[in-house]
Formats: structure tokens, sequence, C-alpha cells
């Protein structure tokens, strides 16, 4: 999603209706990006799915018939049908063809827990945002919504919003949720504290992605980019990990003290 360490779930889903609308970004030429070269090992083409008479993949269907009406209940606060099925729906073909290309097993019963336990965390993350008395501008809600319509391709934010409007989201409710985003940041924001880090640290990642990037069969003799070149990526990289840690540790916290009930 954006730049941003996280995109609440609810937005995610809302987004991706309207990718496709959107331009898509040009990718850094710079980038050493070793999982682009094999994230998790060679394809197995005997495991690979068969392809149908049109040439397209075929691909198994989200199994929604055991769903009931309430997935989950987290501190009182209820996690419809509707809301799983959003996030299940729009995560299950990416999920189940990486899977499926790598010769993987996809459980589906499993997958249905992940992204139950995805939902009730944003929720325990929404419950504890809104617990507190963070100071919410207007330029924090703007300066996100220019974040996503800068990811998403869109020429400016009123372009974004017109799409989201055309796909029956309003600026008031798009608002509410962005709101909600802007509290979630600044709770971990909070959470996570002050970052700091090293020339020598952001040089052993460096070094530790050039060497997997040559160890999954990257070329030697193309012209790569260098430290230099690479660290403000790499310092947003660590960053990012920075506040993740932050996250999943809140989440944990959370979740040891709250009343989660999962009907699945």
């Amino acid at each position: 999603m954006s730049k941003k360490w996280l995109l609440s779930l609810s937005l995610a889903v809302l987004i991706s209706l309207i990718a496709a609308c959107g331009g898509t970004d040009d990718t850094d030429e710079n980038n050493i990006d070793p999982q682009e070269e094999d994230p998790v090992g060679d394809i197995d083409e005997e495991a690979a799915p068969d392809l149908d008479d049109e040439g397209q993949f075929d691909m198994p269907q989200p199994d929604l018939d055991s769903i009931p009406d309430v997935v989950a209940v987290v501190n009182g606060d209820e996690i419809t049908k509707e809301e799983f099925e959003n996030v299940y729906v729009g995560q299950f073909q990416q999920a189940s063809m990486e899977a499926m290309m790598y010769g993987q097993e996809f459980d589906q019963d499993d997958f249905k827990l992940q992204v139950i336990d995805a939902l009730v965390g944003q929720e325990l993350l929404v419950q504890e945002a809104n617990s507190r008395d963070f100071d919410i501008t207007q330029n924090d809600m703007d300066s996100l919504l220019e974040d996503l319509a800068a990811q998403y391709g869109f020429e400016s934010k009123d372009e974004f919003l017109e799409v989201m409007e055309e796909q029956g989201t309003s600026e008031e409710e798009l608002n509410s949720i962005l709101e909600t985003q802007v509290k979630i940041d600044k709770l971990i924001a909070s959470e996570a504290g002050e970052f700091t880090t090293t020339d020598e640290e952001l040089e052993e990642t460096y070094d530790q992605m050039l060497t997997q990037y040559l160890e999954l069969g990257g070329e030697e003799d193309i012209d790569l980019p260098t430290f230099e070149e690479m660290k403000p990526e790499l310092e947003q990289q660590a960053r990012m990990q920075h506040e993740n840690d932050a996250y999943r540790r809140l989440v944990g916290e959370l979740r040891e003290n709250a009343d989660v009930t999962i009907n699945i």
C-alpha cells in the first residue's frame, strides 16, 4: 500500500477495488531486490497450476460456505462476515497462486485463520488508537491522502477521490478511514519511540542484500547500485522494520489482555 509502514485493512480492501484504475509505479532500476530473483526457491514446474482452454491458470475458488455472520468478537466489537470476506477474497488469489507456483499446498482453513488474526489485530489497534488522545489535523489527513494518490499513480488527490467516489465511497467515508489510519500511525510512532541507525548497520544490510542477490543467481557484471545510492532506501527499510517490530509488540500485548472470541 502506501509507503507508511501500515495501512489499515479496511482501506487496503477499498484500494484493491480501484488499483487497476490508477497508473503503475516505475521500478527503480538501481534497486537491488533479491526478492525479485526468487523469493522462496525455484518454481516447481510440475507442481505449477495447469492452464485452462484459454491459457489461464486453473485457480481454486475461495471457500466461503461455512463463514458465520460474525467471525470474531473483539472486546465486544464484532468482525462481520462481510468484513472477513472482503479481505479474504481480496488476498486469496495472490496467496493461492504463490503457493501453487512453488509447489506448496494451499490450506484454505489455515489462510482463513491468518486473515482472522490480521483482522483481530487491526481491530485491537483501532480500539487502542481511539482510546488515546491524539491530535489529528487536516494536514495529517491530506498528507496520507496524497501519499496514497501518488502510490497508486494518480496525478492528484482530487483524481483519487473521484475514482473512490465512482466506486461508491464518499469523501466523508474515506475521511473517516483516513482519520483512523492517522491515529494508528501516531499510535505506532509513539510505541516505536525514537529511531536511530548507523552507517555500519546500513552497510551490513547492504552487504547481506548483495550477497543474497548473487546467491539467487544475480549477474555480477551489471552496474549494481553503490551503498551511497542505496542508503536512503536502506534507512527507510530500517525505519519500517523498527516500526513493524513496535507494531507486533503492541498487538501482542493488546491480544494478551483482550477478550477475543473467534467463531471459525
